[in-house]
């Protein structure tokens, strides 16, 4: 594959082929010079999520970083993530958590996650208490 993303078009149907290759060679770097870091519950973090498998929630840029929230931590090296996202959708898969870096963002807790904190890249801040206990009432109510 060349670069990023292409697109193969079949008659009226297409298929966007993803960029797994480069993201495996970012991983693999990830893997072996990441190191652990603190974290704690209700920060919001940029993160290396990566290209994942059909509508799984991807990561963007050089990096395939998105901000995440952290909604539990289970040891210094794993934590259970929220993927964030700006484009605002209602219904009980997203759950508005406020402004981060200056812009309203939604917790898309249908794709909630475990991932090791190598893939964190910097944390952004915190949401409110408030905020976190209504996503983490949505995400029990999802459960």
């Amino acid at each position: 594959m060349y670069g990023s993303s292409r697109i193969l078009f079949e008659e009226y149907n297409y298929v966007m082929l993803k960029d797994f290759d480069n993201w495996n060679s970012l991983k693999k770097n990830l893997d072996v010079s990441g190191f652990n870091c603190f974290y704690h519950e209700r920060e919001v973090w940029w993160c290396s999520l990566g290209v994942n498998i059909g509508f799984e929630e991807d990561g963007k840029g050089a990096q395939w970083e998105r901000p995440v929230l952290i909604v539990r931590g289970f040891n210094r090296q794993l934590c259970w993530i929220a993927p964030l996202s700006t484009t605002l959708r209602t219904g009980k898969y997203h759950v508005p958590v406020g402004l981060v870096d200056g812009k309203s963002v939604s917790a898309i807790i249908s794709h909630l996650r475990p991932i090791d904190t190598k893939r964190f890249i910097n944390r952004i801040g915190y949401i409110d208490q408030s905020s976190f206990d209504k996503t983490k009432q949505a995400i029990k109510d999802l459960l």
